[in-house]
């Protein structure tokens, strides 16, 4: 199948051997002017690297390659701040070691000419006027022969020796996916040998891998700079194409009917597929009538192209999922019998996305400019639409990144079958038998337990964008707390776990039921009936809900402090409009798009935090007049800490512990502000951080910021007024919405944990269980833990720079586990399994198939398998109901403790 030719798709990618760091302070230069005049020598690392040849027009030659480091690969790529000092380390080493070459020194008329580094020397001498001539430029790594003229078809023919690939004429911008050059290093630089009497003094030097062909052969010949990361040159094009239209019709037209039924979900997946069968047909250009000004506009300016796509991406984004405020909307009607009107609920689904908008482009030369914010799940994005926009591969070599695409969603399409509907029980292979408890799925801490199932392998993130180092750290975290700390607490009936299930979502009571929260409430007025909650039983969590809890007080301070000391410097630059990084090439490709202004985000924050004022006091919310600015305060303190940390790692991190603590500690027993106070700040941080994420997408693919400003402000305002429409809709037309027993299963389950939360938090309040003298208040130390440990770390750090210690990131560590629960030991053991095979054994035993594949195969095994469940749901799970295939294979796992939830003490008849 043909594909459209787009510009600005190809992804620049790396192979071979070089590392994504190169470490100066690892290879000396000491440059030396030899004494005589009839050379001249650089002492490399111990090893001269001299031209073989006698003069001009002799291949280049390089005697032996770079070997990559494990201690490079094995953490590849680096967190930031390790990042930004190996960039600090490498810039004062360079400064150290400036060669000062005299041009007088070495005639370079003798027979015997120069050696020149392979590294990137800095030459500083008196430069005299040169006639015109040749550029010359720094020698790669690599072994290169290339005759000293070609015409077009003979240089077509020639093969690159460093690539493996035929060398193509390269196009003024390119889409197509081609075998994968190597990583385009600042210190790979190119020498030739083509000099004559004037060489030293006219060396300059470039960042090109091919600039060496600009001079010796035709300019188009010259590869681009590319990002210093090998990931992202593995899947973002490293070329743009300015005059490609984005913001066209069809973005409009398309986005808007995809946008507007916002509740349908992963409607991003869907707009990709759609992409590859109708929008390709050419609609006719329509002349302005004269009376209006005339002219020309055109529905169909070219081909659909990978701009328009991205646009449509980002709308449908934004939209798919529905608001956070929404649940505090559904649970007020329906579960507090409060009801305030359509007019409060659109102003706060508003309030709550739009402010998190506003921030969010405040936070760009944080998060967004910036190369070393990776925002490793947009690669993924950006290898799918490289793919479906990609010409067909000309080399022949093998199977093209589209084709692989194809063939691994088609079987990820048909495996899901066994797993989602044919064969639960395929679902999980313990690899030794134990107790529920420790090796259960449901109910117990999965030990021991594999499972081939993606969308449980990809619960926590799909292990094939998550760099290794923070997958090594999140298994850490989870094997530390969940597999040592928490059967030690379970087993030793510590805060009464023992007589409650290992591991579970739900709170209890003291006769080791599920907590009845309705037999706590006021009827009358919502408020907490104290005499009630005296005589029922106070509330208890299972073992993983409590360590959950424990490290969520720890990661609430860790990650301030954390920031402040690796990102406090760089933070402090970007408030006061100062660069904090090198510009990377995407960054210098995005200069030539108009920025948006920073007022234009400050203006949004201003009027939707005054929606939110109004949102708060026009209704009978109960809200005292501190609570939203107090509110406002979270996320705009936690949005950057929590953003650099998902924008190196993909590990969200939430501040709802946050968001419920304080409200039910200062607005106790009010049901009402709290959710208000909740929704606003949990929304906020969530949305600023999902814009975020998009404005880097747009940065990666090269579309100017204010179309993405358009399309998300626009998507953003639609997909909320349509959100409470339907809401709306279904109120006036479904009388028992949110009942169990609802015929079209409109039951409102996420409504029912919002109501669960809210009463816990809001009615009995936080005092009631971690106060001073219950049950749960030693965990508040793990507030002062969080601030101190990161400290040791960054002290280390700083007096052994080299050390492993400069690997360690508490923030990720301790955030990693608190998928748990609703996740298992079988999520977390799985994810690590995947993730070791291919961001560690493929990517450093086969670097060229990693890059070009590892992106397209995530992609593919999430499209395969979400198509494949929307498929048994709709043809079969719905149409059958409540009817399924009974059978052993999908029924023998519920005849087990585990599943069932068998605690390991039964609580006594009068409760614990």
């Amino acid at each position: 199948m043909s594909r459209p030719f787009t510009a600005g798709a190809r992804p620049s990618t790396s192979a071979g051997t070089n590392p994504p760091y190169l470490d100066p302070s690892s290879y000396p230069e000491t440059p030396t002017t030899a004494s005589t005049a009839s050379s001249v020598q650089w002492a490399f690392g111990g090893q001269q690297r001299p031209y073989t040849g006698d003069g001009a027009g002799d291949d280049l030659y390089e005697d032996d390659e770079y070997v990559e480091s494990e201690d490079e690969d094995l953490f590849a790529y680096l967190p930031p701040s390790t990042a930004e000092a190996q960039a600090q380390q490498q810039q004062e080493q360079q400064q150290q070691q400036t060669a000062h070459i005299q041009p007088g020194s070495a005639p370079l008329a003798s027979g015997q000419p120069p050696a020149y580094p392979t590294a990137r020397p800095a030459v500083s001498s008196p430069i005299p006027a040169p006639p015109p001539m040749t550029p010359v430029h720094a020698a790669t790594a690599y072994p290169r022969q290339l005759p000293p003229t070609a015409s077009d078809q003979s240089f077509d023919r020639q093969t690159d020796p460093e690539m493996g690939a035929p060398l193509r004429r390269k196009r003024s911008t390119s889409s197509g996916i081609q075998d994968l050059p190597g990583p385009s290093m600042s210190e790979d630089q190119k020498y030739s040998n083509k000099v004559d009497g004037a060489t030293l003094s006219s060396l300059h030097f470039t960042s090109s891998r091919r600039s060496d062909l600009s001079g010796e052969f035709d300019p188009q010949y010259e590869e681009e700079e590319d990002s210093p990361y090998p990931e992202v040159r593995a899947s973002v094009s490293n070329v743009d194409e300015v005059e490609m239209p984005a913001l066209t019709f069809r973005v409009w037209s398309i986005g808007l009917v995809f946008a507007v039924p916002g509740t349908v979900d992963h409607a991003a997946d869907i707009v990709s597929y759609w992409e590859i069968h109708g929008l390709h047909a050419p609609i006719n250009d329509y002349d302005i009538p004269r009376w209006l000004g005339g002219g020309t506009f055109s529905f169909n300016p070219g081909p659909f192209n990978i701009k328009e796509h991205m646009l449509l991406y980002i709308m449908a984004n934004v939209a798919v999922t529905p608001g956070y405020a929404m649940n505090m909307i559904i649970v007020s009607e329906y579960y507090y019998n409060i009801r305030l009107g359509a007019g409060f609920n659109i102003c706060l689904m508003l309030a709550t996305q739009l402010t998190g908008f506003g921030l969010a482009g405040i936070c760009r030369r944080f998060l967004v400019w910036p190369a070393s914010m990776i925002w490793p799940q947009n690669l993924v994005v950006c290898t799918l639409l490289n793919t479906l926009h990609a010409e067909d591969d000309e080399s022949g070599q093998g199977i093209t990144r589209y084709r692989f695409f194809l063939y691994a969603a088609i079987a990820a399409f048909a495996y899901q079958f066994l797993p989602g509907f044919c064969l639960l029980l395929s679902r999980a292979f313990r690899t030794f038998a134990g107790s529920g408890r420790l090796f259960g799925v449901s109910s117990g801490l999965g030990m021991g337990v594999l499972t081939f199932d993606w969308s449980q392998i990809s619960f926590i993130g799909s292990p094939l964008m998550v760099p290794w180092w923070a997958e090594v750290h999140v298994m850490l975290g989870f094997v530390l707390f969940y597999w040592i700390v928490v059967p030690a607490l379970y087993y030793s009936n510590t805060w009464n776990f023992a007589y409650l299930p290992i591991s579970s979502s739900h709170p209890y009571d003291r006769f080791g039921e599920m907590y009845n929260v309705s037999r706590v409430i006021d009827i009358g007025t919502y408020h907490l009936n104290v005499t009630a909650y005296d005589s029922y039983s106070d509330l208890y969590l299972p073992a993983t809900y409590a360590v959950t809890y424990l490290i969520g007080f720890a990661l609430t301070t860790a990650i301030i402090v954390h920031t402040v000391l690796h990102h406090g410097q760089a933070l402090l630059n970007g408030i006061k409009s100062v660069k904090i990084e090198d510009d990377d090439v995407h960054a210098k490709l995005m200069r030539a798009y108009p920025e948006v202004p920073d007022w234009w985000y400050l203006v949004v924050i201003a009027v939707f935090f005054g929606v939110s004022l109004v949102t708060a006091h026009a209704w009978d919310t109960g809200m005292p007049w501190w609570g939203m600015p107090f509110s406002f305060l979270l996320p705009l303190v936690y949005t950057v800490p929590v953003a650099i940390v998902y924008a190196m790692t993909a590990q969200a991190i939430g501040i709802n512990l946050l968001a419920e603590i304080i409200p039910g500690s200062l607005i106790p027993g009010k049901p009402l502000p709290n959710m208000l106070f909740k929704a606003y700040a949990v929304q906020s941080m969530s949305e600023a951080i999902t814009f975020v994420q998009d404005l880097k997408l747009g940065h990666y693919i090269k579309v100017a910021p204010r179309a993405t400003f358009i399309v998300q402000i626009v998507a953003t305002t639609l997909s909320a007024v349509i959100q409470v429409a339907v809401k709306e809709w279904l109120s006036a037309n479904v009388k028992d919405m949110c009942s169990p027993d609802q015929a079209h299963k409109l039951t409102c389950p996420h409504g029912e944990v919002y109501f669960t939360a809210s009463a816990v938090w809001g009615l009995i309040g936080p005092t009631r269980q971690f106060g001073k003298g219950e049950t749960y208040h030693p965990e508040l130390y793990a507030l002062a833990f969080g601030a101190v440990i990161p400290i040791p770390f960054w002290l280390w750090q700083r007096k052994y720079p080299q050390s492993r210690i400069k690997y360690v990131n508490m923030p990720v560590l301790l955030n990693g586990p608190t998928w748990i629960p609703p996740a298992t030991g079988i999520n977390y053991s799985s994810w690590f399994v995947i993730g070791f095979l291919f961001q560690y054994v493929i990517r450093k035993r086969n670097f060229r198939w990693w890059s070009k594949f590892n992106y397209a195969l995530s992609a593919a095994l999430d499209s395969g398998t979400l198509i494949s469940l929307v498929v048994i749901f709709f043809t079969i799970q719905f149409p059958l109901g409540d009817k399924s295939l009974n059978w052993w294979g999908n029924t023998v796992y519920e005849n087990t403790d585990d599943y069932r939830g068998t605690p390991l003490l039964k609580p006594p008849p009068g409760g614990f």
